[in-house]
Parts: structure tokens; C-alpha cells; sequence
């Protein structure tokens, strides 16, 4: 298109977009399509943040613009949900900036802090919005590698200080999307060494610090000693509470950045709908006790996927946290082709490595997300198609 903007190039339709599409057709023809791939809960917030909505909305003075940093106790329920979970003190006033969905934030904070010609920092495998606001913004990704040999941790050591120079952000993801791999050691205090050496902001997903498993808490990173001065955390209730669709999220840390980001936002969008923030306080500071027996779901769900993906000789690791397991897939097949033949075949639907970048190639990333009728049933679509595969090879 002529009057296409260029920027416009490092774009294209989102995987999930695409697949939806794909798998809407297929439905359409009859067929039964279950679907792994997507992390988004299948499971409903607890009944009392639906009962917050519900009543705020029913409210007529609830429906006009809201502050874009939200209200004074919505911004306190951030930061006492960070003393209670983290023990990490933030200041509601300077510390906190709502966000419509973490997804939004990622993507936009390129946009305060990245000049054309800057370098992003950016894991690989690692979450694709990373990237495109990384290029929207006119920069440049330099991806270093997690691999399984070091446990998915980063290795700041490795990367050139002719890019360190140019490196405008870092970005790190612990509970990990795709892998579920937990961080490990003193990853997370050198981090914030490499960022503060470095002048560099270290960006933190924390998507999944709520989804764990087998007794284990997830940090975050605003615990090490020092790192609001040179990081922010992207928080959200998205997985933690159920309420993906809700988008409601969160930058939270370095006063200086974030200020600069509101501003960016305050000519972006107009804030949240206020029915939606006042459950969302209410999910933050109301009764938790739901969210243990929610993670027990998932750890089902988690452990019979894991058995049965071993028993057909795929040896995946037993994530601690997240919505997914991180699968290797068998000699001989790309990624792309094995999920694209056992959508075709079996109607099963998982995500292929590659969307999470080069290193994601021999494995697939299957969701948590549906309940144990469909994961067995998928299981046993997945055994049948692997066999007929194994027959005809």
C-alpha cells in the first residue's frame, strides 16, 4: 500500500490471530478442535471479584473516564499485594502505573525508551511482543540464547560490549514464557548489577508469579536490594487471578521510567473501565485462599500431561510454575510441521517453538488451559496420530 507506514513493516497479524481464524474454520466444518496452545485460563476469577464487578456496574456514576494512573486504592492494592507476596515496599503515588494488560505495557514502553538505532536485550525462546515493540520503535533485537544445557538462565557474560553499549533495555521473564523454566541462583542480583554497570532498564514480565507449584513461591525481582533504581516489573492479574479478558495489569518500580511511560500513555488510550479496577482492587486484597486450589487444577493438569508425553518418549521437564510444559518434539520433524499435522490430523492444537524465536525450534509449548476431559482426550489423539506416524515411517 502506498501510504503504508514503514514501521508498519515489522508487523503482521499476531500467531494466536491467525490460528484463531484457522481453527474457526475448522470448527465450522464440524470438526472438534481441542485446543493446548493459547494461556489463557479456563477457569472463572473467584465469585466475590465478579460480585465487585457486577455491583460497581450497576452503579451510575461508574461509566465516565478514569485517571490513567487509576484511582489512589487501586494503586495501594498493587503495592500491598507486593508487601504480602515479595515483602517489597512500593510507593503507590510514584512506584505504580496501571496498564491494560501487561501485553500493552511491553509493547509501549519501547516506545517511551527506545530511539531508532537502540538495542533491546531480548531472551530467546522468549515472548514475541518483546520484539515487535522492539521494532516498532525503530530498534534493534539482539537475542541471547536460554538454553536448556544452563537451565533457560541468561547469560549476561556473553554478550558483546559492542552491543552493551548501544543496549537501551533488558528484558528477563521468570516463572519463563515459553519454557517454564523458575529462576535459579543469583540470576536476577546480577541482573540488576549488569542493568545499574550498564545504564540499562531491566524489564521484568512477571506474568506468572501467582501460577506455581509443589510449595514453590516465585520471586520477583523487586526483591533484590536496589533494583526500583533501574527496573520495572510488568505485573498482572491475567493469570494470577483468571481475568485474562479483563486486562489489568501493572508497571511497577523505577519512578523516572515510569513517569516518562505515562506520559506516553496519557495519548495512547483513556484508561479502565472503573468497574473493572474496583473488582480488581477487590482481587487483590480480598480472600487468596481461592488461588491455592486453583494452582492444584493446573498441577493436575500439568501431571497428567507430563506422564503421558513420557510415556510416548517425549521427555519433557516438570515445570514448578507457569501454564505450560515446554515439550521437545521427535527427531526428524520441524516444529511448524508437527503442529500444523496434528492440527490437520488429530485436531489437536498446540504452539510451535519457533513462535518464541530460533532457539525454539524441536519444541512445542502446550497449555494448561483445559479441563482434564479435553487434556486426556487430546493425549490420547496425540498417542494414536504419533503411532500412525511412527507405522508409516
Amino acid at each position: 500500500m502506498k501510504n503504508l507506514a514503514r514501521r508498519m513493516e515489522y508487523l503482521s497479524p499476531h500467531f494466536f490471530a491467525s490460528l484463531n481464524s484457522k481453527i474457526a474454520t475448522m470448527q465450522a466444518s464440524g470438526m472438534d478442535v481441542i485446543r493446548l496452545d493459547e494461556g489463557s485460563p479456563d477457569l472463572p476469577p473467584a465469585p466475590h471479584i465478579i460480585e465487585a464487578l457486577v455491583h460497581s456496574a450497576e452503579r451510575p456514576n461508574t461509566h465516565s473516564y478514569q485517571p490513567h494512573r487509576g484511582s489512589p486504592i487501586l494503586r495501594g492494592a498493587w503495592a500491598m499485594m507486593y508487601r504480602r507476596l515479595y515483602n517489597v515496599e512500593i510507593d503507590p503515588e510514584q512506584e505504580v502505573l496501571p496498564l491494560l494488560g501487561s501485553k500493552e505495557g511491553i509493547f509501549h514502553i519501547s516506545q517511551a525508551i527506545i530511539e531508532p538505532g537502540d538495542i533491546a536485550l531480548i531472551p530467546d525462546p522468549g515472548y514475541i511482543t518483546y520484539t515487535r515493540g522492539t521494532l516498532f520503535a525503530g530498534g534493534e533485537p539482539y537475542y541471547f540464547t536460554l538454553s536448556p544445557e544452563n537451565g533457560y538462565m541468561p547469560d549476561l557474560d556473553n554478550i558483546p560490549l559492542s552491543v552493551i553499549k548501544k543496549a537501551k533495555i533488558l528484558w528477563l521473564n521468570f516463572p519463563n514464557n515459553p519454557t517454564g523454566a523458575v529462576v535459579t541462583g543469583d540470576i536476577f542480583e546480577k541482573a540488576v548489577a549488569f542493568a545499574k554497570e550498564n545504564s540499562i532498564l531491566l524489564c521484568h514480565d512477571a506474568a506468572y508469579t501467582q501460577v506455581a507449584f509443589d510449595g514453590f513461591s516465585p520471586p520477583s525481582l523487586l526483591e533484590v536490594p536496589g533494583a526500583k533504581g533501574v527496573a520495572i516489573e510488568f505485573n498482572s492479574l491475567s493469570k494470577s487471578h483468571n481475568m485474562a479478558g479483563w486486562r489489568v495489569a501493572a508497571a511497577i518500580g523505577n519512578p523516572q521510567d515510569l513517569h516518562a511511560f505515562h506520559t506516553l500513555k496519557t495519548n495512547v488510550d483513556s484508561g479502565h473501565f472503573l468497574p473493572i479496577l474496583e473488582a480488581a482492587t477487590v482481587a487483590m486484597t480480598a480472600d487468596q485462599t481461592w488461588l491455592t486450589t486453583r494452582n492444584e487444577v493446573y498441577r493436575h493438569r500439568r501431571d497428567i500431561i507430563i506422564q503421558e508425553l513420557h510415556k510416548l518418549g517425549l521427555q519433557a521437564s516438570v515445570p514448578k510454575a507457569s501454564l505450560y510444559v515446554w515439550c521437545p518434539i521427535p527427531v526428524g520433524w520441524s516444529c511448524i510441521d508437527f503442529t500444523a499435522s496434528l492440527l490437520e490430523k488429530s485436531q489437536v492444537s498446540l504452539t510451535p517453538g519457533t513462535l518464541f524465536g530460533k532457539n525454539g525450534e524441536g519444541y512445542v509449548r502446550i497449555s494448561l488451559t483445559s479441563p482434564i476431559e479435553r487434556i486426556n482426550e487430546a493425549m490420547t489423539r496425540l498417542e494414536s496420530w504419533m503411532n500412525q506416524w511412527a507405522y508409516n515411517s
